[in-house]
């Protein structure tokens, strides 16, 4: 039985709600210049799908100071929203791939204004230090701390075409090492689906990884072309094809039958706020109508997140 009256998945929102009383608003921000792939470290290239902003939210705010960051993010949300609490979210680019020490100013600034309860900071699988661990557990009793990794796949073929530059081993041993030494931290990964080789039994075990691994959340994606990119040349020379709407929710609707209904999900897909940047597919830029069709199709099918869920498998 589903356990969401108004959803047939475990939105975040409604842990957020749970865990704050209220509804908090996430403000990006971006402050992290670069990451492993953009500098070239060990013949690294920048993955096949990122574009020059490195997927912050809100580029056009990226080069003014951290405080007017916040400052002019959390009064237009408030002023929107009616908002009085809210999160942090070190978006763009990998936020754990600079000093610590930078890192900690940026946590101080944050914390500084008392309508913020916490940070979200996004990272990838191969830029996690003890003194970013060390640096959390200093914050996690006095303000909520979430870490999002970018897992993107657990397919080493896969990874290795997005030219990610780490394995999925390397996803392994971070998440149990997060949450072997940041026991409190809230923590979350990344996920595409859309990948050449993909199948559907391959999301069914994406969702049984998930199931057996000590993460409370998860962001989907779907594998889109934006301009300037190196898979933009990989679309206009047919060598890749996006995967299509229809098939896309599919596998969406697959995997979440398949996750622990305990795991909370930040979003279903991908959104391309900035249109003229986009490539293919174009359902990529239309957020209510995609985030419709998943309630739809959920419904039509009689699904529900944790349907085909089983705790015995582990």
């Amino acid at each position: 039985m589903n356990p969401w009256k108004d959803t047939p998945y475990y939105p975040i929102s409604h842990f957020y709600k749970d865990y704050f009383g209220e509804k908090v608003y996430k403000v990006p921000v971006s402050t992290a210049e670069t990451c492993p792939n953009r500098e070239g470290l060990k013949g690294m290239k920048t993955c096949n799908f990122c574009d020059v902003w490195g997927s912050a939210a809100y580029p056009e705010i990226r080069e003014k100071k951290l405080k007017e960051q916040i400052e002019t993010t959390k009064s237009r949300i408030s002023s929107m929203f009616n908002a009085r609490k809210f999160l942090v979210y070190f978006q763009a680019y990998t936020n754990t791939f600079e000093r610590t020490s930078r890192l900690s100013e940026q946590f101080e600034t944050a914390f500084s204004y008392d309508d913020i309860v916490g940070a979200v900071v996004g990272t990838r699988p191969d830029c996690i230090s003890d003194a970013v661990l060390r640096l959390w557990n200093q914050w996690v009793d006095t303000h909520f701390m979430a870490v999002e990794i970018g897992v993107q796949t657990f397919n080493n073929d896969q990874l290795e075409w997005m030219r990610r530059g780490h394995t999925a081993e390397k996803s392994f041993w971070a998440i149990q090492k997060i949450a072997q030494t940041c026991p409190k931290v809230n923590l979350g990964i990344h996920l595409m689906f859309g990948l050449p080789g993909e199948t559907d039994k391959q999301i069914v075990e994406t969702a049984k990884l998930v199931n057996s691994l000590p993460i409370q959340n998860v962001k989907l994606h779907n594998l889109h072309v934006l301009k300037n990119t190196p898979l933009e040349e990989d679309y206009n020379n047919g060598s890749f094809k996006p995967i299509g709407r229809e098939q896309y929710f599919e596998r969406c609707c697959i995997f979440l039958q398949h996750l622990s209904p305990k795991v909370a999900v930040h979003r279903l897909s991908a959104l391309s706020k900035h249109v003229d940047e986009l490539v293919a597919p174009q359902w990529t830029s239309r957020k209510m109508e995609m985030y419709q069709y998943m309630l739809d199709l959920m419904k039509s099918k009689g699904s529900w997140q944790g349907q085909l869920f089983s705790p015995t498998q582990f």
